[in-house]
């Protein structure tokens, strides 16, 4: 490589092991890493199932309930397809962060002149304010449904909970905080998955469904929302900076290509767990909701499930929409302050940030907005951010002047194009059919 370690650490003032953003650089952040530790496999495994939280989000609930609600198994295709293009676009993420010891958002920081830069913050933070309202909103019905709270007391006590959560983050340190992110997303997927031991599931129109196509211009929609709602921009971010922070400066040779080998690993198994979920989730709306009245919304759909299937499976699917909401919105706040901190150089600490983002989805709660329909929305707002996120990530990683050595193959440049102009055409697809009306 022509850009070392040492001078990225001088240059950008990072102490070795540490970002120097006041988070994980501080104590109970990753510090230097032992060369012996990252060559155990198991212990390299983390960063991508805190990353992978985002991928199974009250959004995506919303989104995957609705498309299996009222087009049964057809758009199932369209999540087989996204979380395929997960597994490249976050395993570059991570890659980027372990190879040049910076996130994607510093790299768009040192990059970019001053009014760009901005330009580009705002729609970022745009996105993470969209995915923020869907996990605090997505927390808040799972209170309701378990507990009968209010919606608004609801998604006030997410908000305190991920508090807590970013605060053992800060305390504890990276280890503890996936730990928790971890168990978080054991429990939301036996939450989500039971009803299918339960649900009678057609296998010729499961099978089907893996076929691409589209049945109206409302199905479009639904799949860009589905799509906006697994692969998230703010993991794109977020994915780098968690690798970049638990692996420290891991110079070129035998020791990277462990990690990055690990790394392969970590993203494969986080997503396939992830993609399982979502694919659970269709394909049990699928079987359970369609023709049936009120199931349009979370609370209709959780109501017809338990009837179905029985109050068990109910219960199991609103604990696991709890853990889905309480864990990705504390992920969801860390990649904001990733994001401000590289495009801005601001540093802005988490408990705070997450008091400020708060406001817009318990604003939304207060004046009576439908939860179920901001969810999807939100995860609609979500698509229009990816390509941001995606673009610049191949463009860097397809750079020898930044990768050095471990720059994409041909194949991954040629699979990550097109994967980048698929998400594009699709966005640009939703914006026609959408002012068409």
């Amino acid at each position: 490589m022509t850009d070392t370690a040492a001078a990225r650490r001088a240059r950008s003032g990072r102490p070795a092991g540490g970002r120097g953003d006041g988070t994980a650089g501080e104590p109970g952040g990753p510090g230097p890493v032992d060369p012996r530790r990252r060559a155990a496999g198991l212990t390299l495994l983390g960063p991508a199932f805190v990353a992978a939280i985002a991928y199974v989000d009250p959004g995506n609930v919303a989104a995957n309930l609705t498309a299996g609600a009222q087009y049964g198994y057809l758009l199932l295709w369209v999540l087989v397809a996204a979380n395929a293009s997960a597994v490249v676009v976050q395993y570059l993420s991570a890659k980027l962060g372990v190879v040049t010891g910076r996130s994607l958002p510093e790299h768009l920081g040192l990059r970019m002149k001053r009014t760009p830069r901005l330009l580009f913050w705002a729609q970022a933070e745009i996105v993470a304010a969209a995915t923020d309202v869907a996990e605090v909103i997505g927390g808040a019905l799972a209170l309701h449904l378990l507990f009968g709270l209010p919606l608004v007391a609801g998604g006030v006590l997410t908000g305190v909970v991920s508090m807590a959560i970013l605060l053992l983050h800060s305390r504890r340190g990276t280890r503890t905080f996936e730990a928790v992110v971890t168990t978080m997303l054991a429990i939301l997927t036996v939450g989500f998955c039971a009803g299918l031991l339960f649900a009678q599931v057609s296998p010729g129109e499961l099978v089907g469904g893996l076929v691409p196509r589209f049945e109206d211009s409302q199905s479009v929609l639904l799949a860009a929302s589905m799509l906006g709602a697994t692969v998230m921009p703010h993991a794109v971010y977020l994915h780098s900076a968690l690798a970049r922070d638990r692996h420290g400066d891991v110079p070129a040779g035998p020791e990277r290509r462990r990690v990055l080998v690990a790394t392969r690993w970590d993203v494969g198994l986080a997503l396939v767990v992830a993609g399982g979920v979502n694919v659970c989730m269709l394909v049990l709306a699928a079987a359970t909701l369609p023709g049936v009245a009120g199931t349009d919304t979370i609370p209709g759909a959780q109501a017809t499930i338990e009837a179905n299937v029985g109050p068990v499976v109910g219960v199991l699917f609103s604990v696991g929409l709890l853990a889905s909401g309480l864990a990705s919105t504390s992920v969801g706040c860390m990649a904001g302050a990733e994001i401000m901190h590289g495009l801005l150089h601001v540093r802005v600490p988490l408990v705070v940030r997450r008091l400020v983002t708060l406001l817009p989805a318990v604003a939304l709660l207060a004046v009576g907005a439908d939860p179920t329909t901001l969810l999807v929305l939100s995860q609609v707002v979500l698509s229009f951010g990816i390509a941001f996120a995606i673009v610049p990530l191949v463009v860097y990683t397809s750079r020898r002047s930044i990768m050095g050595a471990d720059v994409n193959a041909m194949t991954t440049r040629v699979v990550a194009g097109v994967i980048a102009l698929v998400i594009v055409a699709l966005n640009v697809a939703l914006v026609v059919l959408t002012l068409a009306g």
